[in-house]
């Protein structure tokens, strides 16, 4: 029996995170073993903001290094580059002109990047749903993985997908699998350490807000003993009032590989002066193994090429017909 398919990607902007990393790759890690993993980087929606053209390859090819340093295995995931086919831009397309104007300004996270850049917001930046749209409905996986704040945007991609099959298709016959989402609570939402109610994030303008990937062991120690804490003696989970504390248990649990009841009796009666270097160790040392394959990776360049090149190979396997169809829903001639 075949596997179920599921899709995700990464913008290549800046360094990935502890949070990517226990959000999203480290789940995509064993997910792979049960689904037909299809895996990209989403460098055409790395330029939705502003970004700096000398480093956008190279960031793309460190987060195809950083896929496989943490565990995802190119023979049984498919890892390939977005921009590599040309049919995510173009499908993009075609549903930009079924895609009502008000479904795209209601989504949160615009609203939210708006108002930071201010007079220079992009159409892309607007757009980016539907391309994201497009990103998913390509591959007709059955599900994708997406943390609470990317479910509005998956919902997006079900109403586009559903819109296409009841304009253009039947419901004996639709275009296009509406996919479902699949939510995974463990590791899904890792916070800031100067914030411990906002997520840990690459746009974030402190470094000293995430741990990324790449960190060496001086710096990771270094900002986990700045981390925000409380003044309160004992550590323990799920205080609304103790969001840091809540926020450095779980990283801990996580990294550790304890369960959180295993946690919460260890560190029970600690002070941050005991738990932070025990989170720090723990941190360095879940880290190493993963920084010294980038490394190695990172040095073969022919090798990540290789990876990739396939990647599209099989990728557009998929993507092709799926275009076609479309564009055959819609009335387009068949090129001769």
């Amino acid at each position: 029996m075949a596997k179920q398919r599921i899709l995700s990607g990464i913008q290549p902007t800046g360094n990935l995170h502890l949070g990517n990393y226990l959000g999203a790759i480290r789940n995509w890690v064993e997910l792979q073993r049960e689904y037909d993993a299809f895996l990209f980087m989403a460098d055409l929606h790395a330029i939705t903001v502003p970004h700096d053209p000398k480093r956008l390859a190279e960031d793309t090819y460190k987060v195809a290094a950083t896929y496989i340093a943490c565990g995802i295995d190119p023979e049984q995931s498919t890892i390939f580059v977005q921009s590599h086919l040309s049919a995510h831009a173009e499908l993009a397309w075609l549903f930009n002109c079924i895609t009502p104007l008000n479904w795209l300004e209601r989504m949160i996270q615009f609203k939210e990047k708006a108002v930071k850049q201010g007079e220079n917001v992009s159409i892309g930046l607007l757009d980016y749903p539907v391309l994201q749209a497009a990103d998913i409905l390509l591959y007709e996986p059955d599900l994708v993985p997406v943390g609470e704040d990317q479910k509005q945007h998956l919902e997006l991609t079900r109403d586009i997908a559903n819109r296409l099959n009841f304009q253009y298709g039947s419901e004996a016959s639709p275009i296009l699998k509406v996919p479902e989402p699949l939510i995974r609570e463990a590791g899904a939402r890792v916070m800031s350490l100067t914030d411990g109610n906002k997520k840990m994030s690459k746009s974030d303008p402190s470094d000293q807000s995430r741990i990324d990937l790449t960190d060496p062991p001086e710096v990771i120690t270094k900002k986990i003993k700045r981390a925000k804490t409380d003044p309160e003696r004992g550590l323990w989970f799920d205080d609304p009032a103790r969001p840091e504390c809540h926020n450095l248990l779980s990283l801990y649990m996580l990294l550790a590989g304890k369960s959180k009841a295993e946690v919460a009796a260890e560190c029970r009666e600690m002070g941050w002066g005991q738990f932070k270097p025990l989170l720090a160790e723990t941190t360095v040392a879940a880290l190493a193994p993963i920084q010294a394959k980038f490394n190695a990776l990172m040095a073969d360049r022919g090798y990540l090429e290789s990876i990739l090149k396939t990647g599209r190979e099989k990728a557009g396997a998929v993507a092709i017909p799926t275009l076609t169809r479309v564009k055959d829903a819609l009335g387009y001639s068949t090129p001769l």
